[in-house]
């Protein structure tokens, strides 16, 4: 009996000794900050003016800077011992940072950043990787990789980070926050240490949409203007292709959110490879025979070429004397990208600069003053930390292409967490034209609480993705058929409304428009019954009353007709089409 007790205990004492062990590994492994922070410091904003005068706009509110932005009396490490060992302390604060501090927010610390800002993973062998709080296990993003974690773990409100690549939409994208890119050359530069001169762009962190209102329009010293709503929103189409998550867990939650907010008439589909082909010619001039129609290779993959061969040839003519001066040692990822032979000629780079200005106004002519451009923020859901697939082809083709749009063009991309698909964050961004940063964060104020709830939604949906796969594959089919009825071509109109028919029969706008087609064709009877198909499947639509309407004067059924004409002044009574048709029959068959 008693060695049996003794037995017990030594178990006990055993057990008691793991679990110390286990915590404190765990310690060592999540750091308190998640390793989010190199330095704590506090910048304390201006007294509150007296009343009546208004209180700072940032007040409460506090925040942290990215490794990249100078503040008084430090060091900015740039992500690499090497450099503050090298570098003297900054003599001023960065401007952007003194803005947001006058505003009335308190500065906390410096976050880690990768190693020179470089890569978008956010691994840091030097300082340690900071743990992403929303999946433990996977790489956080970067570069601004320590911001998006003090952000996505509650530590501040906001924080600044630098996105030349994609530094501030990856790790947004990763962490499940809210990752702002203003457009270029909107926001000071100065006491930032550069990446890539002609891409970089201080971006910003926040979790609340009314945080990220509060602060961009300080950020962007944006005065006050009447909010306008988006009159398009664009479905890059091929860029969901690239998505490795079902495409329409991302694609419904926003045809949902905008269908409640604007109408689904302002959602339209577009293939951005097509659209640079034709909109970017130095494109071509610059890659000849291999953008041509025939070809397999994407503009949109072309154009991230263009992007890393800037940010290689922009980051060697400003940091190779100190790197081949001081040795540092660097990342083998990194010194790979950094120290290969850029075999290009002047001409070359100036075709890739005539290549960013025309794609800035190609997406502008796209999107002017009241479109917003939807596409996947990231192709990749966060990986694995160590995964190898970072460094494959595929990984950085795909996210790249995505990436690289609104690097290239300069314009304003917003990053928007959309809750979890297989315990990984899911994001999708939001562009608008270069200069439409008021219009991009007012969008998303307005439709930020609607995206959370459908994406809610459909995550516990129990439809299965081949359902939703079959709506968006008629939403495009659809979209076909109307190009195809504006190129009056009728009957192969009439095929791609049959297509969207087949794949979401429930649908009226589809009856209705392939009624239209065959109005055209002078098929009343076909016309007659989609109408009636429509109608019941939604007693409001006019359109279809309309056409039934003349399809029913065609076949000589008058009263029928006066009938719909009516019922559609009813639901809409300045509609001059009703209200003239059904006074001309009433007084020719009456």
């Amino acid at each position: 009996m008693a060695s049996h007790a003794a037995n017990l205990w030594v178990l006990l004492g055993l057990g008691l000794a793991g679990i110390v062990l286990l915590t404190k590994r765990l310690k060592k492994t999540i750091k308190a900050d998640f390793g989010a922070f190199i330095q704590k410091l506090e910048l304390l904003p201006p007294p509150q003016p007296a009343p009546p005068k208004a209180p700072h706009p940032l007040t409460s509110l506090n925040f942290a800077v990215s490794e990249v932005f100078d503040i008084e009396g430090y060091v900015t490490g740039f992500g690499h011992p090497d450099w503050v060992r090298t570098h003297e302390a900054s003599s001023q604060t960065s401007p952007v940072v003194l803005a947001l501090v006058e505003g009335g927010a308190t500065c906390v610390g410096k976050t880690v950043v990768d190693e020179l800002a470089y890569s978008i993973h956010g691994e840091n062998k030097h300082y340690g990787t900071p743990t992403n709080p929303t999946a433990p296990a996977c790489i956080p993003g970067g570069s601004s990789s320590g911001a998006a974690v003090a952000v996505a773990a509650n530590f501040v409100d906001f924080s600044l980070g630098i996105d030349t690549l994609g530094g501030v939409r990856v790790p947004a994208a990763f962490c499940g926050v809210i990752g702002f890119r203003p457009s270029y050359g909107v926001v000071s530069h100065t006491g930032i240490i550069p990446v890539s001169s002609s891409l970089d762009t201080v971006g910003l962190f926040a979790k609340d949409p009314n945080i990220l209102h509060r602060v961009g329009l300080v950020l962007l010293q944006l005065p006050f203007s009447v909010q306008r709503n988006p009159r398009q929103i664009l479905l890059a189409d091929n860029c969901f292709q690239l998505l490795k998550i079902p495409m329409d867990r991302v694609l419904q939650v926003v045809i949902n959110s905008t269908g409640k907010h604007f109408g689904r008439q302002v959602l339209k589909h577009e293939n951005l490879d097509k659209y640079f082909s034709s909109k970017v010619p130095s494109l071509k001039e610059f890659y000849g025979q291999k953008i041509n129609g025939d070809s397999k290779i994407s503009s949109m993959r072309l154009l991230a070429n263009v992007a890393q061969i800037l940010q290689r040839y922009e980051f060697k003519c400003t940091h190779e004397e100190w790197i081949n001066s001081k040795r540092p040692v660097l990342d083998s990822s990194i010194s790979a990208q950094i120290n290969e032979t850029l075999d290009m000629t002047d001409k070359e780079i100036e075709i890739c600069k005539s290549i960013r200005t025309e794609m800035r106004l190609a997406v502008n002519s796209l999107l002017k003053d009241d479109g917003i451009l939807v596409i996947p923020t990231t192709a990749y859901p966060p990986l694995k930390l160590g995964s190898k697939e970072i460094f494959s082809e595929d990984y950085e083709n795909c996210m790249f292409s995505l990436l690289s749009i609104a690097s290239i063009s300069g314009c304003c991309q917003v990053t928007l967490p959309l809750g979890y698909h297989d315990k990984c964050p899911v994001s999708v961004s939001f562009i608008a034209r270069h200069g439409g940063d008021r219009f991009l964060l007012d969008t998303v104020q307005t439709m930020y609480s609607s995206l959370q709830e459908h994406a809610d939604t459909v995550a516990k949906s129990k439809l299965s993705h081949n359902a939703v796969n079959q709506e968006h594959a008629a939403e495009v089919a659809k979209e076909k058929g109307n190009q195809a009825y504006k190129d009056k071509q009728w009957q192969k109109a009439i095929g791609f409304y049959t297509e969207a028919i087949k794949l979401s029969g429930n649908n009226a706008t589809y009856y209705s428009n392939r009624a239209a087609a065959y109005l055209e064709l002078g098929s009343f009877l076909q016309a007659e019954a989609d109408c009636t198909k429509a109608i019941n499947l939604d007693k409001k639509n006019v359109k279809a009353y309309l056409r039934r309407g003349t399809a029913r004067e065609m076949l000589g059924y008058y009263k029928e007709a006066i009938e719909d004409f009516s019922y559609a002044l009813v639901l809409e009574p300045t509609n001059k089409r009703a209200a003239l048709s059904a006074e001309r029959l009433r007084k020719v068959f009456q």
